[in-house]
């Protein structure tokens, strides 16, 4: 239950990191949003990695080493954001679901594969693959 709540602390922290750095950082600098968007995920990512780190699977005594999970975890984000982008598309495309609802099955699904991806392999050290 505390590596939920921590997940879910350092989740919408590095997300406030994101927007905030896209609004009122890159955007306002003169940046296009597309590459905002990018250099903001980048940096969410340092926020989120250290956090999950630190916080939420710190508890554990098989935590990966720093360049490990990192790297790993780097490779969750992205999958998890293309898998998010998929099941978005095609829930709006191929369902009468409300665009809200839709969004909010597709968070929760993609937010759980990223837990479990992240506590057995992303931050794990059993696995060396």
């Amino acid at each position: 239950m505390k590596q939920l709540f921590w997940f879910g602390v350092v989740g919408v922290t590095a997300m406030l990191v994101h927007l905030g750095c896209v609004a009122f950082i890159l955007v306002p600098a003169g940046l296009d949003p597309l590459v905002a968007n990018v250099l903001a995920f980048l940096i969410a990512f340092q926020v989120s990695h250290s956090g999950h780190r630190r916080l939420t699977f710190s508890a554990s005594s098989l935590t990966a080493p720093a360049s490990q999970s990192r790297l790993r975890f780097f490779a969750v984000a992205l999958g998890s954001f293309a898998i998010n982008e998929l099941m978005y598309w095609a829930l709006l495309r191929f369902t009468n679901l409300d665009y809200r609802l839709a969004l909010a099955m597709v968070l929760i699904l993609v937010s759980a594969m990223t837990f479990f991806l992240a506590r057995n392999w992303a931050f794990s050290e059993r696995s060396t693959t």
